[in-house]
């Protein structure tokens, strides 16, 4: 049985399949010549509330209705043009009230579907975590064989010379039991 066959054996079966999945998409990826993954279509009802969340989070949104705030209080204030909201602005606030009670909805489902969103790369990216775990560790266990192969290969080696050496060079203790037997 080769190396990668007794590591792969040891191995759990739930991390080998994770290990198969993971590859099968890196060799997906590669072959369709995208790092980026297929995206899915967007609903109507996700396209706007995405436009309306860019849209009110922007400082463009944001200055073009403190100006048109600022016109509505001056118009009704100063009385340069007929009053159609008086000072409290109840008209004003209305349209304020209308507005809020519209984008909020929008903004939660544009935020709710970047959390989805977020969520499965942070999966992915678990995943991906998990297989470089896995594939340090098929490392760590291929050094350690082979570590221990240079061990024995080493002691084998040594002792040869060991070997060697005493037939080449007997120690003197022996040198004088041969010559005076």
């Amino acid at each position: 049985m080769t190396i990668a066959a007794t590591l792969k054996a040891e191995l759990h079966s739930s991390e080998q399949r994770l290990l198969d999945e993971l590859r099968s998409l890196r060799r997906g990826k590669r072959t369709a010549g995208g790092g980026a993954l297929p995206a899915r279509s967007l609903t109507v009802g996700q396209k706007i509330a995405d436009w309306v969340a860019a849209t009110m989070g922007s400082w463009n949104f944001i200055i073009i209705q403190s100006v048109l705030l600022m016109v509505w209080i001056v118009l009704n204030v100063t009385a340069f043009i007929q009053r159609w909201d008086p000072y409290p602005f109840i008209l004003l606030n209305l349209a304020l009230s209308f507005q809020a009670a519209y984008a909020a909805p929008f903004i939660m489902m544009a935020q709710n579907r970047q959390q989805d969103i977020d969520r499965k790369e942070a999966e992915h990216d678990y995943q991906v975590n998990i297989k470089a775990e896995l594939e340090i560790e098929l490392l760590h266990q291929k050094l350690d064989e082979l570590r221990e192969r240079e061990v024995l290969y080493l002691t084998n080696a040594i002792n040869e010379l060991s070997q060697l050496l005493k037939r080449q060079n007997p120690a003197p203790g022996d040198q004088n039991r041969t010559d005076g037997a």
